[in-house]
Formats: C-alpha cells, sequence, structure tokens
C-alpha cells in the first residue's frame, strides 16, 4: 500500500507528519529495525490492541517510483498483553529463507521472544525472571544471540534465546534504558531513574564507568551509535548531553519540553541529531527534533496520544505512533 506524503504546518516550526500510515488500533510501541532487510525496504514493527505487527516500508527519499510511503504489512502475531517496549534481532531478514525474531516486553513483567519463517512456524518463548515492570530491552546486536532487559525491580537482566540469565547486574533505582555498543559486544550501558547512567563490562560484570545527570527523574537514556562517544538523556524538562571522554558530567543541558520529558533517541544517521518527546496537555504528545548546532529544534510537532519513538535505520526519518496510525517525520537537514 503507498500513502501520500502530508502537506501541513504553519509558518513556525510546527508542521504536520510527513507521512502517516493508518492503524486499526491505538500504538502502544513502534520500532524500526536497525539492521538491513535483506531487500530495499526497511523492517518496522509495532504493537496494537493484542497484536505485534510487522511491516515493511519504503520512502520516495529512496526510490523515486514510490510517491509518499510504500507500506506492507507483512504479518500480524497475536500477543497475549498490550506491549510497552520492542526490539528487533540483527538475525531478522526478508531474503532467502525468511525470518523475523523480535521480543517484547508487557505489563506482566514477562519478556516474550517471538520466531517466525512468516510461513507456519510461530515460536513464542517466555523469559520470566524480573520482579516488576520491564521497562526496555535490547538484542546484542552483532548476532543477536543475547538480550539485555531492565526494570522497576532495579536490575538489568542479560538473557540467551533459551531464557537462561548470563547476568544480573543491581541497580540502585528502576532501570530505564538499556543500549548495547555496536562493536564491542561487551560493553552494556544502563541508565537509572535517579539520573545516574552507568557502563558494564559483560566479562568482569562490573561498572567501568558512570555518568551523573545531577537531576531526577531521568526518563529515557540513548548511545549515539554514529558517534559513541555521545550519550543523551532526557530528565524532567530537560535534554541532557555527555561526551564520555571529557566528564562524567553533562557538556550540554538545554529545557526542551514544558511538562516532563518521556523519551530520548539519537538519529542513526547523524550524530548531532536526536529527537525528545513529551507530554502537550491531556491527550497529546510533542515531538522535538533536534540539532546541536541549532539554538531551537528544527522541526516541533505533535501526536494525539502519541507513544514510541524510533528513528530509520538510513534516512533521517522518525516515527511515533498514535491513535489509530503511525506518524514519520523527515529532517531535512
Amino acid at each position: 500500500m503507498s500513502f501520500g506524503k502530508t502537506v501541513g504546518g504553519g509558518g513556525d516550526a510546527s508542521r504536520c507528519p510527513s507521512y502517516t500510515v493508518p492503524c486499526d488500533n491505538y500504538v502502544h510501541a513502534v520500532e524500526f529495525s536497525p539492521f538491513a532487510s535483506g531487500t530495499p525496504a526497511s523492517l518496522l514493527a509495532y504493537s496494537c490492541n493484542q497484536y505485534v505487527v510487522v511491516a515493511t516500508c519504503l520512502f520516495q527519499e529512496e526510490d523515486m517510483n514510490v510517491e509518499g510511503v510504500e507500506f506492507n504489512v507483512v504479518r500480524a502475531f497475536l500477543h497475549e498483553l498490550p506491549v510497552d517496549a520492542l526490539a528487533w534481532s540483527p538475525e531478522s531478514h526478508l531474503d532467502r529463507i525468511p525470518m523475523i525474531r523480535v521480543c517484547t516486553a508487557a505489563p506482566d513483567g514477562k519478556i516474550r521472544l517471538l520466531t517466525s519463517d512468516l510461513q507456519d512456524r510461530l515460536e513464542v518463548k517466555e523469559m520470566e525472571g524480573h520482579g516488576g515492570y520491564v521497562n526496555h530491552l535490547v538484542f546484542e546486536p552483532s548476532e543477536g544471540k543475547q538480550i539485555a532487559s531492565v526494570g522497576d525491580d532495579h536490575t538489568c537482566r542479560v538473557w540467551d534465546l533459551d531464557g537462561n540469565e548470563s547476568a544480573t547486574f543491581r541497580l540502585c533505582s528502576p532501570g530505564i534504558s538499556v543500549c548495547w555498543h555496536p562493536e564491542e559486544i561487551f560493553q552494556l550501558m544502563v541508565a537509572e531513574k535517579k539520573g545516574t547512567v552507568r557502563f558494564y563490562d559483560l566479562v568482569s560484570q562490573q561498572a567501568i564507568l558512570s555518568l551523573d545527570c545531577g537531576q531526577s527523574p531521568l526518563s529515557a537514556a540513548d548511545w549515539c551509535l554514529a558517534n559513541t562517544v555521545k550519550v543523551g538523556a532526557v530528565a524532567g524538562g530537560d535534554w541532557i548531553i555527555w561526551d564520555i571522554t571529557r566528564s562524567s558530567y553533562p557538556q550540554e543541558k538545554r529545557p526542551a519540553h514544558r511538562d516532563k520529558a518521556q523519551q530520548f533517541k539519537w538519529s542513526r544517521v547523524q550524530e548531532n541529531l536526536f529527537a525528545t518527546t513529551g507530554c502537550l496537555g491531556k491527550v497529546n504528545s510533542q515531538l522535538l527534533i533536534h540539532h546541536l548546532g541549532h539554538p531551537q529544534p528544527v522541526t516541533v510537532g505533535s501526536v494525539t496520544v502519541g507513544s514510541g519513538l524510533s528513528w530509520h535505520r538510513t534516512l533521517p526519518l522518525c516515527v511515533m505512533g498514535g491513535d489509530r496510525k503511525l506518524c514519520f517525520w523527515m529532517t531535512e537537514m
């Protein structure tokens, strides 16, 4: 299915999404695969009602024959509970013998590993161990044989694909975000609600570096995979940036959202580009796209009951879920 470009926006920086795609229900989480799919199109997963939907998207910026976005649902998988977080395995691909593998976090504290050949096979493996809500999870990015998760039970846990725990790190407050170094696969970044970001060595199972944002609660953090000396986060209504080679204290901090900021995600293709989200009234979420070379956000948008935030693998384009739709913003720098 092809969907045309949304034309909107007034004379200020605020504008409508570049593209929108309708969904059957409210979108709880959405995630682009950060890995090549084996086709020109990118893989995207989102949760809607009691389903995890896997789709492909190809944008006109990637293929001049596409008008707007070419969006095709590959498969919808029944999921027992709403999904609060999604992660893609690097083993997912659509060429040769297709395979889809994602893991999910649900309100019951369980992690579910979904594996499908897009034919008859669908395997769902449940991983139990967290003593509360799981806030974020990620696959090891080189081979996808391990998963790291953080939760309200003050732990970061590392699992193999059979559900066995290979490491458990005790935290001082709820774990909010976890990121895996793209090349050094024995390094994890874990962000805690009280405002601390720590880096762990999986071999020694010890903390090797700690950052302090100087305020709490920290709502989200992300490791810049385009330049891994940069770490970003949101706490209170501010965004915060560290250069880990210079100091354990932030190099930059600026107010972003009037109310509590919710999410922070770096662009995958531009090391100075990142997005934050925050509350905008009772039902709307505000999206701000920032560039470190600009004093003000370069894009301002909003989504009704917005949820989730993810950047495209090769384009300066991010997606948020909303009420019965996916909203995509292209940033032209």
